[in-house]
């Protein structure tokens, strides 16, 4: 390591909780605590908020700061954030429970973001924790004291940069990927939901943005039915009657061979609260053989559509491995009449419905005889074969697009914490970015 590199204490880098003048009783953008990302850079802009600043409390940030939940388990939870969507010379409040960390330079704006996702930084944060059970905090006094190896500017500069470009390739994959879903979402809605192509029909006009081909599978007049005007000669049905769902569960903890040696995939709902994806490519944690074994639903194929059943019910996601999963779901296998791809879609359009059949005194769950006994619409299979080979590939585009993610994302947390501390140099660390082909 070069001997410029000199040991310093964090205050005496960036400003911690630095002065911010938010004019009294002004409309402000307000960032909330659930609003911080754990595991990505940015604060997505739909998260920002406004609110009055009526008595000038709060943390208060501008472009280029980075936000750091201070109390737990939001610390432990890695719950940091670059603010980089502010107008020019804005100011903006936010939780109480945020530490601002104020770079001195615009040239550090990178390197102190990363430098707070260092895992020896964050180690020190929590080991410094105080308060009650459940309240804990670390003090703005304590972050400041924190020492770390210091490079010089030009390094730090081009450290932040290399890990900085990871981080957008990944908002950019994930930015392509939203815009994928939201394409698919909106061809669902408008076949399956708002029946545009019926009601094109109806009025003798050609629906939009199909071929002649695709708007002949679709009638021309609805039929009453117990869910309302559907269009002719499709079906209303139980769920029961149109998927195949399956439950799973915990083998003992206690019998270490249920667990070792980790072997297959094993989720529960937590896998799917830190992502916006779609499709599920890896879990925390693993299985044995034995403990697959113990499971009634054994091991799901590759497709299975994975519903949160509670502590919350409604995340979803298409497995993309085999894998086992835990007694918070309700999974929809592949071999069902509607597919997992339709079922994707139909869940998020029916959401209400499905929690307003849940029940529970200590926490809302929808067990699967619920579930079954749903109503439902059963368009043509005709039909559902053209949604879902028209859906396909851009779900297996998405699937690519977040493999490739998730490669960049073990990249950049591999190289993070050896740039920071040093112990990798930059020409190294370009190197193997440029080996990995990105």
């Amino acid at each position: 390591m070069s001997s410029e590199w000199n040991t310093i204490k964090l205050k005496d880098f960036a400003d911690i909780n630095p002065r911010r003048t938010i004019i009294k009783n002004s409309l402000v953008p307000y960032i909330e605590m659930s609003a911080l990302p754990m595991n990505d850079r940015d604060i997505p802009v739909f998260n920002i908020g406004t609110r009055l600043n009526k008595s000038g409390g709060g943390s208060k940030f501008q472009n280029g700061d980075t936000l750091l939940a201070r109390i737990t388990p939001c610390l432990e939870n890695g719950k940091t954030g670059l603010v980089q969507t502010l107008k020019n010379n804005e100011c903006g409040l936010g939780s109480t429970e945020f530490i601002v960390l104020g770079p001195r330079s615009n040239d550090d704006i990178n390197f102190l973001y990363y430098l707070s996702k260092s895992p020896e930084f964050r180690d020190y944060a929590i080991a410094r924790m105080e308060g009650t059970s459940g309240r804990q905090r670390v003090s703005r006094d304590t972050i400041g004291e924190y020492r770390f190896l210091c490079p010089p500017i030009i390094e730090r500069k081009t450290i932040g940069a290399l890990l900085a470009a990871l981080d957008d390739r990944i908002a950019l994959l994930r930015e392509t990927n939203a815009t994928l879903e939201s394409i698919a979402q909106a061809i669902f809605k408008s076949w399956f939901i708002d029946f545009d192509p019926v009601k094109a029909r109806q009025q003798g006009q050609e629906p939009q943005g199909m071929d002649a081909a695709t708007a002949a599978l679709f009638p021309d007049a609805f039929q009453d039915s117990e869910l309302g005007p559907i269009p002719a000669g499709w079906e209303v049905l139980s769920l029961g009657e149109l998927v195949c769902t399956v439950g799973g569960g915990t083998p003992s903890t206690k019998d270490i061979s249920y667990w070792q040696p980790a072997e297959f995939a094993w989720t529960t709902p937590k896998d799917l609260s830190a992502q916006d994806s779609p499709v599920l490519l890896k879990t925390e944690r693993m299985i044995s053989a034995k403990g697959v074994e113990k499971l009634s639903s054994g091991l799901l194929p590759k497709g299975t559509l994975l519903l949160s059943s509670r502590a919350p019910i409604g995340y979803l996601a298409i497995a993309g491995i085999p894998l086992c999963i835990n007694q918070g779901y309700i999974a929809i296998l592949p071999d069902s009449v509607l597919s997992p791809l339709y079922m994707l879609f139909w869940c998020k359009n029916h959401m209400e419905l499905i929690k307003n059949r849940s029940n529970g005194s200590t926490f809302l769950e929808i067990n699967k005889k619920s579930f079954r006994g749903i109503s439902a619409i059963k368009p043509p299979d005709v039909l559902l074969k053209c949604f879902t080979d028209l859906i396909t590939p851009v779900f297996d585009r998405i699937v690519e697009n977040e493999q490739k993610s998730q490669t960049l994302v073990s990249i950049r947390d591999a190289l993070l914490p050896r740039l920071i501390s040093g112990k990798l140099r930059l020409p190294e660390a370009e190197a193997m970015v440029g080996e990995a082909g990105l």
